[in-house]
C-alpha cells in the first residue's frame, strides 16, 4: 500500500471516529473524553464540615439492597426510580462537604469510603445489567468508570481512582483496602451500613477479620509454610509496610487463627497471591450459581 492510500485511510478512520463520538455524545452514551458528573455544585456559603455530613440516607439504601454477604440487589435497585433518586440525593449531599473546614480524621475517612462506594454503585446502576465493572474500564478509548465518573465535592470534581490513591491511601490507614468496594466478587464485603466517624475503627477491624476469614482471600498451607493471599495485598503492599516482614505484622491481628497470626508475626512464611475474581457482586448472579 502506497503512502497516499495510507494517508487517505487514516483520514477516513479519523472521520468515522469523530462521527461515532458525536453520535454517542448526542445519545448520552459516555465516550472517550466524555465525563459523567454526579452530585452538584454547591455555593461556598452552603458548604459544611465533613463532620456535619449526614450518611443516614446511604445507610437506609445499603440496608435495603445489600445482604449480609455484601452482594447487591442491583435488579431491584435499578427498577426503583425512587431509590435511584435517593442515591442521587445522597451524592448531592456529599457535595456540600468542604475539605478546608475542620473535621475529625475518622469522619474524613468515613466520608471518602462512603463516597467511593456510593459512586461505584451509581456507576454500576448506570450500566446495569452488566457482569463486571471491568466491562466499563476502557484503557485507551471509551468510558472508564474509574476515571470518567466524577463526584463534585466542595466545588471540585473527584474520580474514583483519585479518591482511592490521592485521598484515602494518603491517610495511612491500610484497612481502607478492606472497606472500599469495586463491585467485584474478590473485593472486600460491601457492608450493609454506612461508615461513621464514631464507629469507624470498629467497622474497619470487623472488615479486616471478615476479609481474611474467607478462603477466597486467605489460605494457609502449614506443610509448605505458605500464605495464599488476595492480590489486594500485592497491589497495595507498600500501604501495609516497607517489606514483607512489616506487611505480615500489619495483617497478623486480623488473621483467623493463632497459628496464622504467629506465622505472620515471625515472618515465617512464603507468600503467593490468589487470582482476582472481577465478577459483579450481584445477588442475581449468586442465586443463579446456587441453583
Amino acid at each position: 500500500m502506497n503512502l497516499g492510500r495510507v494517508s487517505s485511510l487514516l483520514k477516513l478512520l479519523i472521520t468515522i471516529g469523530i462521527f461515532a463520538g458525536s453520535v454517542c455524545l448526542i445519545s448520552g452514551t459516555a465516550t472517550a473524553g466524555a465525563k459523567v458528573t454526579v452530585g452538584r455544585n454547591v455555593a461556598a456559603s452552603e458548604r459544611i464540615s465533613i463532620d456535619q455530613i449526614d450518611h443516614s440516607h446511604w445507610n437506609v439504601l445499603l440496608k435495603k439492597y445489600v445482604d449480609q454477604a455484601g452482594n447487591v440487589n442491583y435488579t431491584a435497585w435499578k427498577h426503583s426510580r425512587q431509590d435511584e433518586q435517593q442515591l442521587d440525593a445522597y451524592l448531592a449531599q456529599l457535595s456540600h462537604a468542604d475539605s478546608r473546614k475542620r473535621a475529625s480524621r475518622e469522619a474524613i475517612l468515613a466520608f471518602w469510603i462512603n463516597a467511593y462506594n456510593a459512586v461505584t454503585i451509581k456507576g454500576i446502576l448506570r450500566e446495569y445489567p452488566t457482569t463486571s465493572i471491568r466491562n466499563h474500564t476502557a484503557r485507551v478509548f471509551g468510558y472508564n468508570i474509574w476515571k470518567d465518573l466524577l463526584l463534585v465535592v466542595g466545588g471540585e470534581a473527584y474520580y474514583l481512582e483519585q479518591i482511592e490513591h490521592e485521598i484515602l491511601r494518603k491517610m495511612n490507614e491500610p484497612r481502607i483496602h478492606f472497606a472500599i468496594v469495586c463491585a467485584s466478587t474478590s473485593c472486600p464485603k460491601l457492608r450493609n451500613e454506612a461508615y461513621l466517624g464514631q464507629t469507624l475503627d470498629e467497622q474497619l477491624a470487623d472488615n479486616a477479620r471478615d476479609f481474611f476469614a474467607k478462603s477466597g482471600n486467605f489460605r494457609y498451607d502449614p506443610s509448605s509454610r505458605r500464605f495464599h493471599v488476595s492480590s489486594i495485598l500485592s497491589w497495595f503492599a507498600e500501604d501495609f509496610g516497607k517489606d514483607q516482614a512489616a506487611q505480615l505484622r500489619a495483617i497478623a491481628p486480623h488473621l483467623p487463627t493463632p497459628a496464622t497470626q504467629q506465622a505472620a508475626r515471625t515472618n515465617a512464611v512464603r507468600i503467593s497471591y490468589l487470582d482476582y475474581d472481577w465478577g459483579l457482586n450481584d445477588q442475581a448472579t449468586v442465586r443463579s450459581a446456587r441453583r
